[in-house]
């Protein structure tokens, strides 16, 4: 298996780990020396479903009606339980049912 991984591969996926820890543990560090503000608090609090927001929103433009049912699915689940993890798989659901067994997601 890795005879068929390229160096260039393993040196770019480990300069991102460590791009990604170095970013991780910089923010603690920050936050643990300051004491970020009730809106800088509730910005962060938002951040990551802003981040799934944007990178469905791409998929949903490309997309077609299974993705728009999906994208209503999740909507709504996400409406009525405040719950982004279960609308998450609930629109995942979606998308296998409707285009089939061994079809995948992508």
């Amino acid at each position: 298996m890795f005879n068929e991984v390229s160096v260039t591969a393993l040196v770019v996926v480990l300069g991102m780990s460590i791009a990604t820890y170095s970013t991780k543990a910089g923010g603690f560090w920050a936050l643990d020396r300051i004491e970020p503000s009730e809106s800088v608090r509730e910005a962060l609090d938002a951040l990551p479903g802003g981040i799934i927001i944007a990178i469905l929103t791409v998929r949903l433009l490309n997309g077609g009606p299974i993705e728009w049912a999906a994208g209503l699915v999740v909507v709504l689940v996400v409406h009525r339980t405040d719950s982004v993890l279960l609308a998450m798989a609930a629109g995942v659901a979606t998308l296998l049912v409707i285009r089939g067994p061994g079809s995948g997601i992508v």
